[in-house]
C-alpha cells in the first residue's frame, strides 16, 4: 500500500489560511483602491472631479450614512444590503461588508437612532446598533409587513422626513392599470418608525425610486418614472412638488401634466391633477435625488438637485445614464440640464447612476449598479 505523505505544518498552515480567506471573503471584500480608466470619459463642470469611492459593490443602488460613517448600500436584484467603511479617512472605502443576503429587492435604506431600516418588496424591517456589529448583524425585526407582494415596481426607496415619519413608496404592479379598490397602489406611503400609522400621503405615483425634503421649506420633492409604449418621446419622467398630503399626480390618467391616458383618460381632464414641477426626459429612468446643502461645491449650487437618470429601455436612441441639475427659484423650477456625462457611449452604456449621497464634507457619493462602483464627486476651484 502505498503510504500518503502528510503535508508539512507550514503547508497545512498556509491551506488553512487559504480556506478561512475564501470563507471571509463572502461576507467581507476589500474595496479595491483603482482608478477606472473610464472615467476619463466622464464629463462635468470646470472644477469637479469624479473618482472610485468603493469597488465590488455589486449590484450598488440606494445609500445611506450611519452615525458612525458606514455607508449602508441597497441591491435590486442581488438581494444583498452591504456596508461599505473607509476605515482610515481617506475618503476612498476600504472595506464592503455583506450584512444581509437573500432579501427580496432590498432596494432601500434608511437610517435613524442606531437602526438601519431595510426595504424589501411587502416589508420593511429593521437592524438595531448595527454599526456595533457589522461582522455579526442582529436579527432584523419587522417594522411593517403589510405591503403588496407584486415585484413589479415593487422595489422601494425609503426616507426619514422632515416629520420624523418614514416614507415608503408603493408602485403601480404594472406599466399601465388602475385599481381604485386597493389606494396603496401608485402611492407615497409614510408611517411612524415603529411601522404604526401607515397611510398614503400622496397619489397618481407611478414609480418614485428618490425623494428628498426641500432644506428651507421642509416639502416633499420626488422623481417619477413615467409609462412606457407610448413613443419614443412621451411621456416624459417627472419632477414633483408635494408639499402637503392628498395631492394626486395624474397616473394612470394623466401623464407630465398633459397627456391623457389612451386607455385610463377617458372622460379624464388633465386640470384635475398636479402636474409636475419639471417634465424630465422621456424614458430616462429618474431615480434617486438630493438638494445639495455642502460647502465644497461653489455657492451657486446650493439647494440645487441633483438627479441621477439610469437611462431608458424603452426608446430606439437612448437617453438618461447620467446626472442632470434642476435649478430651482423658489418653487419653481426654472433650468434643468447635465450635470454628469460619459456613462453612455453612442448606443451602449458601461454605467448606471441610481442614487446620491452627500457626505459631511460636501462631496457627493453616486451609486451605478451597473459597474457595481460608487463614486465620489468632488470640486477644487480652478483658479
Amino acid at each position: 500500500m502505498k503510504k500518503i505523505r502528510k503535508p508539512n505544518p507550514i503547508t497545512q498552515a498556509f491551506l488553512a489560511a487559504t480556506l478561512a480567506l475564501s470563507l471571509t471573503s463572502a461576507i467581507c471584500m476589500p474595496a479595491r483602491k483603482h482608478q477606472d480608466p473610464r472615467l476619463e470619459e466622464i464629463s462635468l463642470p470646470a472644477g469637479f472631479h469624479i473618482e472610485i469611492f468603493a469597488s465590488n459593490v455589486k449590484n450598488a443602488r440606494s445609500m445611506c450614512q450611519g452615525d458612525k460613517g458606514t455607508i449602508f448600500v441597497g441591491t435590486r436584484n442581488k438581494g444583498d444590503v452591504y456596508a461599505v467603511r473607509d476605515v482610515d479617512g481617506d475618503m476612498q472605502a476600504d472595506t464592503v461588508i455583506t450584512i444581509a443576503h437573500g432579501l427580496n429587492m432590498p432596494n432601500g435604506v434608511a437610517f435613524k437612532d442606531g437602526s438601519l431600516y431595510v426595504a424589501e418588496v411587502s416589508k420593511v424591517t429593521r437592524y438595531d446598533q448595527i454599526e456595533d456589529h457589522l461582522a455579526n448583524p442582529p436579527k432584523p425585526i419587522v417594522v411593517n409587513a403589510t405591503f403588496p407582494t407584486e415585484e413589479h415596481h415593487g422595489w422601494k426607496y425609503i426616507a426619514f422626513g422632515p416629520d420624523g415619519k418614514l416614507y415608503v413608496p408603493v408602485g403601480a404592479p404594472c406599466n399601465i392599470c388602475d385599481h381604485p379598490e386597493d389606494e396603496r397602489y401608485a402611492s407615497m406611503m409614510r408611517m411612524n418608525p415603529d411601522g404604526t400609522e401607515l397611510e398614503v400621503y400622496a397619489h397618481g405615483i407611478r414609480n418614485s425610486v428618490g425623494f428628498a425634503w426641500h432644506p428651507q421649506t421642509k416639502a416633499l420633492w420626488f422623481t417619477d418614472n413615467g409609462r412606457d409604449w407610448l413613443g419614443d418621446d412621451a411621456p416624459n419622467d417627472e419632477l414633483n412638488h408635494a408639499p402637503q398630503a392628498g395631492m394626486h399626480f395624474g397616473y394612470p390618467y394623466c401623464h407630465a401634466g398633459s397627456i391623457l391616458d389612451p386607455d385610463f383618460g377617458k372622460g379624464k381632464s388633465c386640470d384635475t391633477y398636479t402636474a409636475p414641477a419639471r417634465k424630465l426626459g422621456a424614458h430616462v429612468a429618474a431615480l434617486g435625488m438630493l438638494f445639495y446643502t455642502g460647502k465644497m461645491f461653489p455657492a451657486e449650487y446650493q439647494n440645487r438637485i441633483l438627479i441621477c437618470e439610469h437611462g431608458s429601455w424603452n426608446r430606439q436612441v437612448p437617453d438618461g445614464y447620467r446626472v442632470t441639475s434642476v435649478t430651482l427659484d423658489g418653487d419653481k423650477a426654472i433650468e434643468y440640464k447635465p450635470f454628469a456625462t460619459g456613462w453612455l457611449k453612442g448606443s451602449e452604456a458601461w454605467g448606471r447612476p441610481v442614487a446620491l449621497l452627500q457626505l459631511q464634507d460636501g462631496s457627493v457619493l453616486v451609486s451605478d449598479d451597473f459597474a457595481d462602483v460608487i463614486y465620489r464627486i468632488t470640486y477644487k476651484d480652478p483658479k
